[in-house]
């Protein structure tokens, strides 16, 4: 079983020529540009190799991103996680990355393109609410946005894989804490609650979470890759190909759930009637143009499942603590075989592949994103992959950076940490502290029931700003029970305004990276739990899912106030009590030396 390739997914001289392909397709369209998102037409952020057009196109293969293609330029968009891996994956002589959102698409076009160009987008693959912000963008610019009914990149793109079909899986109800039934039937009863006849879901990871299946078609994302019509009657009919199913998932689907060739998504869609719920922050506009073509009453809404997903039930947080604590002992391992080593004699592919060894054995049945294990330089590229181009031998004085995540049956992992090649670097030792106290402050926050993540950020980043630092990620992101590593709509973000609830797990990941020298984040998941307070209001805390020990030899104790050192000390006796049993006498004494009292 082998899960991480180190192969670059993109690494081929030919993007200029490919270019120039896309470039002629689309004079012969009567188009002057196009747009070439990461997405897919369900907007997941890992894509199957069918639909990676931007990597295929540019070379750049970060999670987030979009390309332009004009006459004479072409622009790779990207934000401040990616800015350092773009200029190492693309042809700096034929793209060109944009900082984003600093620049908006519209702008770059306004520049781009003269007064009555025509802008090419595949509708399958933009949602209703992106193409409304760039319409309204570029409505006095004689610009205009032009809807394909086919993909011109797909058609230069001659040897594109075929759509996955991977086996679907029953989600065992177990660890689902509530049968498909009983959720169709929750989300039905909503939908006649506000007048509506049905919704169309897009999202993957909603379809699964709502019919308690799993899939194989994504990597790392165990969803089946789908459309799905709920009724306000609990009737499912799902489209997503039929191959993917055997008869005893069909049996667990049962009579109310109807499987039908994705080519029928199309007419099932021209003959629903309305109100029909659909999102514009996640469906794809094409979708909203065939209910509008046959003039269904469309209500405007978010994806009925999106919110139930991210409040885990009782059972969902118990699968996620029973896999935190595998997880767990399988990084002990890791560290506890890292510190052993002579790091001249390791390499990153090395370090990952051990932990997908260990990860193994622990029973995960994925991992749940492909490891990020940056030294040195490396790991100041905040999403790393490491390849076998790009693959660093450890450097004793450096530090490693690895962000890895495992896929269990019975919850998604996900975890970060920084630690010392040999003697701690004197430089990273102020921002590694910074980080740290970041992160505790995160995990010792309490705030009253309705606060958003907005309201949090700025604890994680405190210490950093002090010393005029920041990082150019969100501090924390959604995570799925058995599904995505990040899950939507929950964040810790400036950006953020959507309250957090009890139930939501997210992860807690504040960093710093200084280009060319080191990376350093730190990171838990945590789970929002009810708090103490006074009579009558309501407040909520965090609750840490995983189990690791925080390295100590980059910490400034002097730095750190009585209760950091508190949280720091319990959360690591915690850690050695929870793990030890499951570990060889010589691990564990690792271990105990690792979450050794900073008090003591």
């Amino acid at each position: 079983m082998s899960f991480q390739s180190f192969d670059d997914p993109a690494g081929c001289s030919d993007h200029p020529a490919r270019l120039a392909g896309l470039r002629a397709r689309l004079a012969a369209d009567g188009l002057d540009g196009f747009i070439v998102p990461r997405a897919d037409a369900h907007q997941g952020e890992y894509v199957a190799p069918s639909d990676a057009r931007l990597a295929w196109l540019t070379g750049f293969t970060g999670s987030a991103g979009f390309a332009v293609v004009a006459p004479d330029r072409a622009g790779v968009f990207i934000d401040g996680r990616y800015r350092v891996q773009v200029k190492a994956q693309v042809d700096l002589a034929h793209f060109t990355p944009v900082p984003w959102p600093e620049t908006r698409p519209s702008d770059w076009l306004r520049d781009a393109l003269p007064e009555g160009g025509r802008v090419g987008f595949d509708p399958w693959l933009h949602t209703r609410q992106e193409i409304e912000t760039l319409e309204k963008a570029l409505a006095d610019s004689g610009i205009g946005l032009i809807a394909t009914d086919h993909n011109p990149l797909d058609a230069v793109w001659t040897d594109r894989p075929a759509p996955p079909v991977g086996r679907a899986r029953a989600h065992d109800d177990a660890f689902a804490g509530e049968t498909a039934a009983d959720k169709r039937a929750r989300l039905a009863a909503e939908l006649r609650k506000e007048g509506q006849a049905a919704t169309l879901l897009t999202l993957p990871d909603s379809i699964s979470w709502l019919l308690n299946i799993r899939g194989s078609d994504v990597p790392r994302n165990p969803v089946v890759q789908s459309f799905a019509v709920l009724s306000d009657d609990g009737h499912v009919a799902l489209f997503a190909d039929p191959a993917k199913f055997d008869d005893a998932l069909r049996a667990h689907l049962g009579n109310e759930v109807a499987i039908l060739h994705p080519e029928g998504l199309t007419p099932a869609l021209l003959d629903l009637e309305g109100p029909v719920r659909i999102d514009p922050a996640s469906a794809p506009e094409a979708a909203f143009r065939l209910l509008e073509s046959a003039n269904t009453q469309i209500a405007r809404a978010t994806d009925p499942a999106i919110l139930p997903k991210a409040r885990k039930n009782a059972a969902e947080l118990d699968g996620m603590r029973a896999a935190h604590l595998r997880d767990g002992a399988a990084m002990v391992r890791l560290l506890a075989w890292l510190d052993a080593q002579d790091p001249a004699g390791l390499t990153e592919i090395d370090v990952v592949e051990k932990l997908e060894a260990l990860r193994r054995e622990a029973g995960i049945t994925d991992i749940s994103f492909d490891t990020i294990c940056g030294a040195g330089p490396n790991g100041a590229i905040v999403h790393y992959r490491v390849t076998r181009a790009t693959n660093r031998r450890l450097t004793a004085g450096e530090v490693l950076l690895i962000d890895s995540g495992g896929q269990y049956r019975d919850g998604t992992t996900d975890i970060t940490r920084t630690v010392p090649l040999g003697p701690p670097l004197p430089d990273a030792v102020a921002p590694y502290t910074a980080v740290l106290r970041g992160m505790i402050a995160i995990s010792r926050a309490r705030f009253p029931q309705g606060v958003a993540g907005a309201h949090l950020d700025a604890l994680a980043r405190q210490h950093l700003w002090s010393q005029g630092l920041d990082y150019d990620h969100g501090t924390g992101h959604g995570v799925g029970a058995a599904l995505c590593v990040h899950e939507g709509p929950v964040r810790i973000s400036r950006v953020s305004t959507l309250p957090l609830e009890a139930g939501m797990i997210l992860s807690n990941e504040p960093g710093y990276y200084r280009e060319n020298a080191f990376g350093i984040r730190i990171e838990n998941l945590v789970a929002i739990t009810p708090a103490d307070a006074e009579p009558g209001r309501t407040m909520l805390g965090f609750e840490t899912l995983t189990l690791c020990p925080i390295d100590r030899r980059l910490i400034d104790v002097a730095a750190l106030s009585r209760d950091e050192i508190a949280w720091l000390d319990s959360y690591h006796a915690r850690v050695r009590q929870a793990l030890s049993p499951h570990l060889d006498s010589d691990t564990q004494a690792w271990l105990t030396h690792a979450t050794k009292p900073l008090s003591s």
